[in-house]
């Protein structure tokens, strides 16, 4: 008889999980609260226009390809992606931005450009971001978490010193003009944590950024959502939306099932893709690992004041990425890790995916996804995100030389609160826990849990970390590590 393995949630750490369960055996079904799938990852439509609620860059391809290729499938058997050029623009003021290029020589052609004799220090960068890139995907990410050893290698070893240092020291002592160390600490920006607090091992980023490029899904990240959930299903996983768990039922330390709706349902394995904050308070508190006080002390990722908007006109000097660093780099991030507050002067990130990607949006039209991160936990009010749209647009307008108030057919937001009510997420964090040297690999909340049999957890709180490429391998590591805790029993042929 299969083993039944009950799975909270539906974004990408929980689709990974399930499909690799499925393929092993496993009876899986997923329980998702919300009307459709991909947690954060959900799509949102309105009057012609589609946007992606969440995720928005296609990072790290060879994840996702190497995810596919584990089911005999290729990524091109469920969506198609495109590198874009320019990856992405950034703005620092009127008339004044530098573009990512898709190569590495374009883009030490605009270092070049920016600061003479800077592509050489460059190149020696991305060698080097290369290598900890390599050693990180062979190496390290795709280990449980389960104890320190695991980051002990004769590649780590030589590299210790690089867990001691900052990437924003590394950058800074090489680079001295201040827009191009922008762009270098950029990436790392998906770790969650600022560059001052980020191991200079995680330069392997920026080769994920400039060796690899940016690529986009056709029909946006829920494509990619889509595919997996098409992979699920084929495998046999049974998927359930509009239904919550109210109650994870533990008996003598064992885990028996989940209560839904009234209903109880006998699990031999439950597996929680949710807010790992929130899935331990599905608990009775002798059942939980970490305290509230574990909690409040952690450092997490920010979240994100969020706009959806429908323009009904194409827009000027805007590519599908681009990023307005037209004010302190330094100054928003204090005020999101180091005095949480609403930032007096954002950064702002914007993409339109239908100037690469026109069946996004109407003809002749525009769509727009606007975010401002800021700290988790904050206040939240429909006042202040209307003043926030208002200072955003008003610089996004004068940067980029247009008008487009006027032209606004529709626009929805999305906050703190929102993050906290329709994804469970603690303190409304848009990216799980940061990636900080104390909070990495075997120091993160493990995938197992230690105080009950047959709880495990997947996704950005632990291992192996935040953004969607983390996600997918987290969905991995989890699956194996059920699979060792209940291997599905294989009948011993009958002997004639």
């Amino acid at each position: 008889m299969s083993k039944k393995v009950h799975i909270i949630g539906s974004g990408f750490s929980s689709l990974s999980a399930a499909c690799y369960l499925a393929k092993a055996g496993y009876d899986v079904t997923i329980f998702e609260k919300n009307n459709g799938i991909g947690g954060r990852a959900r799509q949102f439509k309105k009057e012609g226009f589609t946007f992606d609620m969440g995720p928005s860059w296609y990072w790290m391809p060879d994840v996702f390809e190497s995810f596919f290729n584990d089911f005999n499938k290729q990524v091109a058997d469920f969506y198609h992606v495109s590198k874009l050029d320019p990856a992405y623009r950034v703005y620092f003021g009127k008339e004044n931005s530098i573009s990512i290029g898709d190569t590495l020589e374009k883009i030490y052609n605009a270092f070049e450009k920016e600061e003479p004799g800077s592509s050489k220090k460059l190149t020696k960068f991305i060698a080097s971001a290369k290598e900890n890139y390599n050693i990180a995907i062979k190496n390290l990410v795709y280990r449980p978490g389960v104890s320190p050893l695991e980051l002990i290698t004769p590649e780590t070893i030589i590299r210790i010193g690089q867990f001691f240092s900052t990437i924003a020291k590394d950058v800074k002592k090489e680079f001295k003009n201040e827009r191009l160390i922008k762009i270098l600490e950029f990436p790392v920006l998906f770790l969650g944590a600022k560059p001052s607090d980020t191991p200079s091992f995680y330069n392997f980023m920026n080769y994920a950024d400039f060796g690899l490029g940016t690529w986009q899904p056709k029909g946006g990240m829920f494509s990619v959502i889509k595919g997996m959930s098409v992979l699920a299903e084929s495998l046999g996983v049974k998927i359930r939306t509009n239904t919550d768990v109210d109650k994870i039922v533990v008996e003598n330390g064992v885990c028996k099932g989940l209560l839904s709706q009234g209903e109880f349902i006998a699990s031999d394995i439950v597996l929680s893709g949710a807010d790992y904050h929130h899935t331990e308070t599905l608990l009775d508190k002798k059942y939980r690992q970490y305290s509230e006080h574990y909690w409040a002390k952690k450092t997490f990722a920010p979240s994100s004041l969020l706009f959806y908007v429908g323009f009904d006109k194409k827009l000027k000097n805007i590519d599908h990425h681009n990023l307005f660093f037209d004010t302190d780099f330094d100054t928003h991030a204090r005020e999101i890790y180091d005095h949480p507050k609403w930032p007096d002067k954002p950064l702002f990130y914007a993409n339109f995916t239908s100037v690469t990607d026109p069946e996004t949006a109407p003809k002749n039209c525009e769509n727009g996804f606007f975010l401002i991160p800021i700290a988790p936990g904050i206040e939240d009010n429909a006042t202040i995100r209307e003043d926030y749209f208002n200072r955003i647009i008003e610089r996004f307008e004068k940067i980029t030389n247009q008008v487009v108030k006027n032209n606004i057919i529709f626009k929805e937001s999305f906050c703190v609160n929102d993050f906290k009510q329709q994804y469970n997420s603690y303190k409304g964090n848009a990216y799980g826990m940061a990636n900080t040297l104390l909070q990495t690999a075997f120091l993160r909340p493990k995938l197992k849990s230690k105080k009950v049999e047959g709880l495990f957890f997947t996704g950005q709180l632990t291992v192996p970390g935040p953004g969607v490429p983390p996600a997918l391998i987290s969905g991995k590591l989890v699956s194996g590590l059920i699979q060792k805790f209940l291997p599905i029993e294989t009948k011993e042929p009958e002997m004639i």
